[in-house]
């Protein structure tokens, strides 16, 4: 059985509905895991995120790892339940509200205490050993930052099967950009960086609509390199919503004409910017 299914019991359904007992679970692990000196801070950002929210809750509380480490919330302006469920699953959280992840990732650095920070999507189920994973590479001489490989959760118009060869296609187009451009590879969900450099660079870029964790990464190259990892410990699954409501056809051929269009990105560094923004939605 794949390491994600037990946590679909309360994926992507009302927060009314989900056994309190499993609520329990997820609280007292997450207070036995509670480190009053975190060496890791794990910042959970989340928008009206209540049917997906506790699973990707039940996941962290999961981690085998020996790094001490906390895990945060940020409410980026919900009108949901969202706020409730980080309280009834024991997550120190805080209110953002300014809309936009670039805000609600900033609000979290700033409120982080650990040397490293990994940044979680609500809509996103984590494997067990994904923090050490990531946590050791980040902690090697000369990295700054680190990004991973994902996968998605299958449902209604994307079933598994199809789903693993859009990923398998998408995985070598963001192997071959790991190369040259690195920073097209990072998406939010699966990122981690350095905190101390991050908070003297002033944090993310909030007026980006989209691209503030590529753009992070790019800002970080001047402390150290950016590494992608492939493996299947730092792996984790998402929600299928950035794709859109189109099914798998019309997701898979949009995401082939736009890395057709972005070629060059493959033999050249593209430089900075502001354009990841532009383009981001194609590495989805």
């Amino acid at each position: 059985m794949r390491w994600y299914k037990k946590y679909l019991d309360v994926f992507e359904i009302p927060p009314q509905s989900i056994p309190t007992d499993i609520v329990d679970c997820i609280k007292q692990k997450i207070d036995m895991l509670h480190s009053k000196d975190p060496v890791v801070s794990v910042v959970v950002i989340a928008h009206n995120e209540e049917s997906r929210l506790m699973a990707c809750l039940w996941s962290l509380s999961n981690f085998v790892t020996d790094y001490p480490y906390e895990i945060i919330g940020v409410d980026n302006n919900s009108t949901d339940s969202t706020r409730e469920l980080f309280k009834s699953a024991g997550v120190r959280y805080f209110w953002e509200d300014k809309k936009g992840p670039g805000h609600a990732r900033q609000k979290g650095l700033e409120m982080s205490r650990g040397k490293y920070i990994l940044c979680i999507d609500s809509d996103t189920l984590y494997p067990p050993y994904y923090l050490d994973e990531m946590v050791r590479t980040l902690s090697s001489t000369g990295v700054a930052s680190v990004t991973a490989s994902y996968s998605y959760v299958p449902t209604k118009g994307y079933p598994r099967f199809w789903m693993s060869i859009y990923e398998r296609f998408r995985d070598i187009h963001l192997y071959f950009l790991s190369f040259r451009n690195p920073v097209w590879c990072v998406r939010g969900a699966v990122f981690a960086h350095l905190a101390e450099p991050a908070k003297k660079i002033g944090g993310y870029r909030v007026h980006l609509e989209r691209g503030e964790d590529g753009a992070m990464a790019f800002d970080l190259m001047e402390y150290g390199r950016l590494v992608f990892k492939r493996g299947g410990k730092t792996r984790a699954y998402t929600s299928t919503k950035a794709l859109g409501y189109d099914g798998i056809v019309k997701a898979f051929f949009k995401r082939a004409m736009d890395s057709i269009m972005g070629l060059r990105r493959y033999f050249f560094f593209t430089g900075d910017s502001d354009e990841i923004e532009k383009t981001k939605r194609e590495n989805l």
